[in-house]
């Protein structure tokens, strides 16, 4: 019998977009990263979708026994939920809302491929990291190379001074979802001197922002 193994994540965090690309692969990806914290013993929180990338992954955390968290304002669900959902749905009043409950709820972040949405997120918790709001660690799932340009971009960022070296390497980066997950684990926060010190209470009380109602599904 093969046996489960435990991670230190109890849950993670994923990104992705609610279509599900032009590649088989990136199907095959949002399902394997399922799978893959199905094994792990890690719990999901996303978007809240129930199609294109969101809706695969979700399902096949759900399938395999793991508890399914999706926050979406009220706004975009007539949208987005647009198959049968399955797990717990919290519903919020708007965007920011539900990008803090998804950060309060999560150990780290992973982001498949996605559009806009994907990218404002995943942006968004590297800039906490950065600021020392947050240190858990932040994963791209790069299928078939398709964070590739963006890498380029920040090393470019960095080559030309506006992006620290410390700042890089908040991001962690992997072909697969086994390795990713295993990266994120090993992955140990660097802290700078002077962002250590930085005090955000504000951003705490977004952390501990309560949801307007939440449907079990």
């Amino acid at each position: 019998m093969e046996q489960e193994r435990n991670s230190k994540f109890n849950r993670i965090c994923v990104f992705c977009g609610s279509s599900s690309g032009k590649k088989p692969s990136y199907q095959e990806a949002a399902i394997d990263l399922g799978k893959e914290l199905v094994e792990r013993r890690i719990d999901l929180v996303y978007g809240g979708g129930s199609i294109g990338l969101m809706g695969l992954v979700s399902q096949a955390v759900h399938d395999g026994g793991r508890h399914v968290l999706g926050v979406i304002p009220k706004t975009l669900m007539p949208r987005e939920l647009t198959g049968q959902t399955v797990g717990e749905v919290r519903a919020v009043s708007g965007m920011h809302q539900r990008k803090a409950e998804m950060a309060r709820q999560a150990d780290a972040f992973i982001a498949l491929p996605g559009g806009y949405g994907t990218l404002e997120e995943l942006l968004e918790v590297i800039t906490w990291a950065q600021l020392g709001i947050h240190q858990k660690p932040v994963g791209l799932l790069n299928v078939e190379g398709y964070y590739n340009s963006l890498l380029s971009f920040i090393d470019k960022a960095v080559d030309e001074g506006f992006i620290s070296p410390t700042a890089r390497r908040i991001i962690v980066s992997a072909p697969t979802a086994e390795e990713l997950i295993r990266e994120l684990e090993e992955h140990v926060p660097e802290k700078d001197e002077i962002i250590s010190k930085l005090i955000w209470e504000d951003e705490i009380q977004r952390y501990n922002y309560t949801p307007e109602s939440s449907v079990p599904t």
